[in-house]
């Protein structure tokens, strides 16, 4: 029972925590990345480990230039990330850019449309039975067209 009184509330607190360091990640980390760019309110981010896959659905306006940031915690390694219609056409893909544009995606919508952002976390090469887990956010910046 007072394994119980001590883990429960803890279990119940990591989620918070996790949220908070992603948070403090995201804004030290990410949001410079964004420089020219308005930041949207949203906060889109997760905790995952290697192998995950993460869905986001978001809509972009018409006739706005948008800047999409992946920005992923480095132990997680480098993050593959598409970009789709909503028939699932592929948009763009990370794994087609330059190296020093890995992590973005600059474009402008003629119409409003929602997109889906497909994130996946590459498996560890690393054969020790210690998984990393690490933030990946998903940002959004613009400026009027």
């Amino acid at each position: 029972m007072k394994f119980l009184k001590i883990i429960l509330p803890l279990a119940l607190l990591l989620p918070f925590a996790a949220s908070s360091q992603c948070r403090s990640f995201t804004k030290k980390k990410c949001l410079p990345e964004l420089e020219g760019y308005v930041q949207n309110d949203n906060f889109n981010s997760a905790v995952l480990i290697p192998g995950d896959e993460a869905e986001l659905l978001l809509t972009f306006y018409a006739n706005k230039e948008y800047r999409l940031l992946i920005c992923g915690h480095p132990v997680l390694g480098d993050l593959d990330f598409e970009v789709l219609d909503t028939d699932e056409e592929v948009i763009f893909s990370n794994k087609d850019a330059q190296p020093e544009r890995k992590n973005m995606f600059d474009f402008k919508v003629a119409s409003t449309q929602q997109l889906i952002v497909r994130i996946r976390v590459p498996e560890s090469s690393s054969s020790t039975t210690l998984i990393h887990e690490g933030c990946v956010s998903v940002m959004i910046g613009s400026k009027e067209g």
